[in-house]
């Protein structure tokens, strides 16, 4: 295994792994016929990634790139997301995945925040780009992945510095719970941290040094599949399977062609998974555990039983290098448990004025590394926002925004409920500010309040409660449900040409008013009484979740 103190940056982590597991495969994309390119599957071994890289590299370095430059990265879930970000990672580059679901105005904020000197992109996505390049004050180059032209010269001219393990190695983009998305700076310490804390878990995760394929069908600009499990597998000589995205119909196909003998997954693949029709290919896997995050209680026995191996549940977030997993046995089935604190992974459940909370007490879980090294591996800090970087370290502690509680008798934490303005999507988290934001600016709008209500497939739901302006909402008070649906659709339409598809609202609620208080704070607990667990069931709900699709 590559040990990150003696090789603290992902290039030379990278460079001992190759030499450590040279022919071994890295990388390997299942057989695909319906994809444009690699249909019929591809295995890159760590010695041929190298080889690319190398080339790469030795290209942004004659084009002039190099510290403190960033280069923003659209590729999808493709091999060359990687060859790309270990190239730019060596030269002191920091990389911008980039969301292939964003909208225009969503990629230009992203152009104007982040400042990339160039933006290395798919041509499918060129008319996004052209678009999103007419909204956006900055304007970077871009390069079209198989061009034989070479990299446009950057605007700036590169630093001289020394890259180290606290250069930047990534800005990921996140919900905030005050609109736009926050950029989380991570350190290359960072990326190879995260790898090897996951490697070293034990008990029912046991990494096996060159034996284990992992299976990840999650997108490469998140830092589930990009760091936690690539940087693992990476370390240990083991090999990342990376699916476009995830299907249903091909999940046990791929796992079994590709040999997987572990699976990342999400709730949301849960359920899916358990709706498949029963087929001989879900018991010839050689799986030894799934590892993920909110499986609903109910589903989790039954999905082991059916499949037959154990899911171990995680908790994570983009700030936070470490993950926790109830890695032992044995497990609380149908709890919300999710780990226990431990060394390098404090833990402070806190009330409202920061005291710390007794067993069983519901509170906010406040998380460091140690009192005297609070802030070790963990994220950089938020890109361009000092202030906020600082009010999550209130107090020497970074603030989750998670519920959770304690088990007095096993210390075993317990997840209750998230920041109630982010709303958990199929694994994506939305700002309920950032869909009100721009719900704000239609003109039949005066007020909303964006929520989650629940979903039986993927957790959560958007629903957008809108009070219309009074002109038009008089004329709804006698509008038939078609009319009604009519103007919930127009509004739709309206946010789904601007954000990504998943933030669109599911549902729909016209209300006469949304309740504020005296200094015109909404007040969205007060929109539907108490009783009412589940809005979506009531009378004159507007049922959009047909109409959100990727396009």
């Amino acid at each position: 295994m590559v040990e990150i103190d003696r090789y603290p940056t992902t290039a030379a982590a990278f460079s001992e792994a190759a030499s450590l597991y040279g022919d071994q495969p890295l990388f390997v994309i299942p057989a695909n016929d319906s994809r444009s390119y690699a249909q019929a599957g591809l295995s890159i071994s760590y010695a041929q990634m190298a080889q690319v890289i190398q080339q790469v590299q030795q290209a942004y370095a004659e084009a002039g790139y190099g510290f403190p430059h960033h280069v923003a990265l659209l590729l999808d879930n493709r091999p060359d997301h990687i060859v790309h970000k270990f190239a730019l990672n060596a030269l002191g580059v920091c990389c911008v995945p980039v969301n292939p679901s964003y909208r225009a105005a969503e990629l230009a904020f992203l152009f104007d925040h982040s400042q990339p000197q160039l933006l290395v992109a798919l041509p499918e996505y060129q008319d996004l780009i052209t678009e999103a390049l007419g909204l956006a004050q900055h304007q970077p180059r871009i390069w079209f992945l198989g061009s034989d032209d070479a990299f446009p010269l950057p605007s700036q001219k590169a630093q001289s510095h020394q890259v180290t393990g606290e250069t930047p190695a990534s800005i990921l983009y996140t919900s905030g719970t005050t609109g736009r998305p926050k950029g989380c700076v991570l350190s290359q310490r960072y990326e190879l941290a995260s790898g090897d804390w996951y490697a070293r878990k034990g008990g029912l995760i046991q990494i096996r040094e060159g034996q284990d394929r992992l299976y990840n069908p999650l997108p490469l600009f998140h830092i589930n599949s990009s760091v936690l499990s690539f940087f693992c597998m990476m370390l240990t000589g083991n090999a990342q399977i990376q699916s476009d995205r995830f299907q249903p119909s091909r999940w046990w196909q791929e796992v079994v062609e590709t040999q997987a003998t572990i699976v990342h997954y999400l709730g949301v693949i849960i359920p899916l998974l358990l709706k498949q029709p029963v087929s001989e290919l879900e018991t010839q896997h050689q799986v030894r555990f799934g590892h993920g995050a909110g499986v609903e209680p109910q589903l989790h026995e039954a999905f082991e039983k059916r499949f037959g191996f154990p899911l171990v549940e995680l908790w994570g977030m983009t700030e936070v290098v470490r993950v926790f997993t109830v890695n032992e046995a044995p497990r609380k089935l149908g709890s919300r448990a999710f780990g226990r604190p431990c060394k390098g992974l404090e833990v402070k459940v806190a009330g409202p004025d920061g005291q710390e909370l007794g067993p069983g007490e519901q509170g906010e879980m406040l998380l460091r590394y140690s009192a005297e090294t609070p802030r070790k591996d963990f994220f950089s800090g938020y890109l361009n926002d000092p202030e906020a970087t600082e009010k999550a370290w209130q107090g020497g502690w970074f603030h989750t925004g998670d519920r959770v509680y304690y088990d007095g008798d096993d210390g075993m934490l317990h997840f209750v409920d998230r920041d109630k303005n982010i709303i958990r999507r199929s694994g994506e988290n939305i700002a309920a500010a950032e869909v009100e934001a721009l719900l704000l600016t239609h003109p039949s709008v005066r007020q909303v309040a964006v929520m989650a209500v629940p979903d039986a497939i993927r957790e959560a739901e958007v629903l957008a409660c809108i009070e219309l302006r009074e002109e038009l909402a008089a004329q709804m008070t006698t509008a038939t449900a078609e009319q009604r649906r009519q103007l919930a659709e127009e509004i739709f339409a309206f946010v789904h040409s601007q954000l990504a598809y998943y933030k669109a609202p599911g549902w729909m609620w016209f209300t006469p008013q949304i309740p504020t208080t005296g200094t015109q704070k909404i007040q969205k607990h007060r929109i539907f009484h108490q009783e009412i667990s589940d809005p979506t069931q009531l009378e004159g709900m507007i049922d959009l979740r047909a109409l959100k699709k990727r396009t």
